[in-house]
């Protein structure tokens, strides 16, 4: 009679035999499934592609650029301390700061001639000194205003 303690002691004290991993010919080997290859693209078609992707990139450039005139809208304009305004003695026009003088003489193309002899630096729109450059090179155009914050 077999018990299982018995068993147990028979299977501990037999080495195991490592398992044949050979399939034997007789058993049906799995089938690997073959990738199929893409037939190779012609020129037609790679100029196709190549449009699509351009129109898509024509399209994206165009929401950047309407996302970010949408946050310029949305931007509160800058407002002046009150401590310094700007007067062009040229024009009568009187400025809250003297970055906006610079900023709204740049935008409105009256710096152009300055601007095509580099004197505002590669990208004249980031130029944060700008104001002092311009008044550099046109001393006697702008004077200050007295305000009541700038009198006290």
């Amino acid at each position: 009679m077999v018990t299982k303690k018995s068993t147990i002691k028979e299977k501990a004290s037999k080495p195991e035999q490592p398992q044949n991993q050979e399939t034997h010919p007789s058993e049906p080997q799995p089938e690997k499934p073959a990738i199929p290859t893409p037939p190779p693209l012609t020129m037609k078609q790679l100029h196709q592609e190549l449009e699509t992707i351009k129109q898509v990139v024509s399209e994206h450039a165009r929401l950047i650029v309407q996302l970010q005139e949408t946050l310029a809208r949305k931007r509160k304009p800058v407002t002046s301390n009150g401590k310094v305004q700007i007067k062009d003695k040229q024009t009568g026009t009187v400025y809250p700061s003297k970055n906006n003088a610079y900023q709204s003489l740049l935008k409105a193309g009256e710096l152009k001639a300055l601007i095509d002899k580099g004197i505002f630096g590669l990208d004249p729109e980031k130029n944060t000194f700008g104001w002092y450059t311009l008044q550099r090179e046109w001393p006697d155009r702008f004077e200050e205003v007295a305000t009541a914050q700038n009198k006290e």
